[in-house]
């Protein structure tokens, strides 16, 4: 779909400082606030995209790092690109890799110019630059593509966090020319830029008025849920998500707990991600209305209820708890499957009544009345 000439992100309703909106992409409308499933390697563990599709997402996140050791460039870029080699006709934002260089220590170096490291594939040597990372996604016609950044872990000194600000500041104005090239040639994806600065009120205002100056389509709120305690997640998420202007899209990376992700809607954040509610799947965990769930309990053995008696899915509507915990204790891969669609089907129908609240005004209730239930204070 051609949206070129309209304006990209458009804001439908506001309560506080949640929105709802729209989100224009070359492969469809995005309402937002939205949720993106992670497929890493072109591909969301355990389901199918007919699976996504049924679900009603409208975009998804693939990794850049992942897909440029494994097929590469030349593979995906013959298939036409991304959309086309995964068979997946609706969005797809790429992950730069930067988190993946960030949890790869000991196999890489980083310098002014890029990041030289190993594959963990095979021990290949490569370097990615900030041009070389807005290159291979616009090979993936990646819908979003996100810069080249340096994400530093809960802990580290005021003195390494600037160095890696300085560094991630500088790669946001190459990975802008270059992408600007791009788009010249005839790309339509958008480039969004990532505020970092860990844990460092002055340093993360200095990031973000370097990302507000940058001017990119949207901007990445990075570094937050890197093992920080809760109350410092929510204290850094409010402080920055302020320091952005209001007409841009906001991203959060990483989250996927109902309670992290409403906060993050509660600050006016738009999209956001997450391997972690089919990871817990695969490893026997469900949410549901009550809180987690862990079906590989012994009293869920006779627990011929469905994992969520509120919940509209397919899981939900034809098997049991019972049934589940016997698929899992006999390590069957429907297990993974059921349970990691359940678990998307539910934060995609979080984040969609969330925005049917905020429409309604009362997005704060919902908030307090959902994680009442749900055992989170």
């Amino acid at each position: 779909m051609d949206y070129r000439g309209q304006s990209f992100f458009n804001i439908n309703k506001t309560d506080g400082n949640a929105r709802t909106g729209i989100l224009k992409l070359p492969h469809g409308a995005v309402s937002t606030p939205v949720f993106m499933p992670v497929g890493t390697n072109a591909a969301v563990k355990a389901l199918s995209k007919d699976d996504l599709l049924d679900i009603g997402f409208e975009i998804i996140l693939s990794n850049t790092y992942h897909l440029y050791l494994r097929p590469g460039m030349e593979i995906i870029g013959k298939a036409g690109g991304l959309h086309q080699f995964m068979g997946w006709n609706r969005n797809i934002l790429t992950d730069s890799g930067g988190f993946q260089v960030f949890s790869l220590a000991p196999f890489r170096k980083i310098t002014d110019e890029g990041v030289k490291f190993r594959s963990h594939i095979d021990g290949s040597p490569h370097l990615l630059t900030p041009e070389k990372v807005v290159d291979v996604q616009a090979v993936f016609q990646s819908d979003i593509q996100m810069q080249l950044d340096v994400c530093g872990p809960w802990g580290i000194s005021e003195r390494d966090a600037a160095h890696a600000l300085k560094i991630t500041a500088q790669w946001l104005e190459r990975a802008k020319s270059q992408w600007q090239k791009k788009t010249e040639e005839g790309y339509a994806g958008k480039l969004f830029s990532i505020v970092q600065g860990n844990f460092y009120k002055d340093l993360r205002q200095q990031s973000a008025e370097l990302c507000v100056g940058a001017d990119t389509p949207g901007i990445a709120v990075g570094g937050l849920s890197v093992g920080e305690p809760d109350e410092v997640f929510l204290d850094f998420l409010a402080w920055t998500t302020s320091l952005l202007p209001r007409e841009k899209p906001r991203y959060i990376m990483g989250i996927g707990t109902p309670d992290y992700i409403l906060a993050a809607i509660e600050n006016g954040v738009d999209m956001f991600d997450c391997v972690f509610p089919t990871r817990v799947g695969r490893n026997g965990r469900v949410f549901t209305r009550n809180g987690e769930l862990s079906i590989k309990r012994l009293d869920k053995a006779l627990d011929f209820t469905p994992l969520d008696a509120e919940c509209s899915c397919k899981v939900c509507r034809t098997y049991s708890r019972a049934y589940m915990r016997h698929l899992f204790k006999a390590r069957e891969i429907l297990c993974s499957m059921l349970a990691s669609y359940h678990n998307l089907f539910f934060l995609h129908d979080l984040v969609k009544n969330a925005r049917t609240a905020i429409e309604h005004g009362r997005f704060t209730a919902f908030k307090r009345e959902f994680l009442q239930k749900y055992g989170v204070n």
